[in-house]
């Protein structure tokens, strides 16, 4: 397993601007750190929650459907191809909607983002599947994410408005070298690397 590669597909995604993530920054720089922990707290367990499901739904198709893994590494890989797009053209200085900045929000916020159903489905079978399949393991492995996920969202309410300008000021940059992490992720998740290895 590719431990750096998986590491830095998880910071990336769970680290850069999203919905979670905007709502966050918008919650601690209009209500406050206690709303936006709030918030956070909710969004973290659902995360944790859906990437409880991903491990367990994969492990299913695995055992039904052998071949599955390989299609799930090239779903993957294709996602992070299309989230490095994104993050290449996105554009942070847009506002965010807050609805409520509550702990249910946060929670359901999760099951509508786009962005972390799809890292959640992905990120299991093109990273940890393909060397690890005992349901302890997989625990262990959606534990560690879920807890970078958390640190992601605790990072975004403690900078709240600095971090808001930084990536003003820096956002072209910050953006090219983001996509080209992610880039460099899906190639080593997509098992490119090592068929030319062979």
């Amino acid at each position: 397993m590719n431990i750096t590669s998986f590491l830095i597909y998880c910071f990336i995604v769970t680290f850069t601007p999203g919905p979670t993530n905007i709502v966050i920054l918008s919650t601690a720089h209009n209500f406050g750190t206690k709303k936006a922990m709030e918030y956070a707290y909710g969004a973290t367990i659902a995360f944790g929650l859906l990437l409880g499901i991903s491990a367990m739904l994969n492990t299913v198709l695995i055992a039904v459907i052998p071949k599955i893994l390989i299609v799930m590494q090239i779903i993957g890989s294709f996602y992070m191809l299309y989230l490095a797009y994104q993050i290449y053209k996105m554009d942070v200085s847009e506002t965010a909607e807050i609805q409520t900045a509550t702990f249910v929000s946060g929670f359901l916020m999760q099951f509508v983002n786009p962005k972390v159903v799809l890292f959640t489905m992905t990120v299991i079978p093109s990273f940890v599947m393909p060397y690890y399949t005992a349901p302890p393991a997989l625990a262990v492995f959606a534990a560690g994410i879920t807890i970078i996920g958390f640190c992601a969202f605790v990072t975004w309410v403690l900078f709240g408005v600095m971090f808001k300008e930084f990536l003003k000021k820096y956002q072209k940059t910050v953006n090219i070298v983001m996509a080209l992490f992610l880039v460099y992720s899906a190639i080593l998740a997509s098992g490119v690397i090592e068929l030319i290895k062979r």
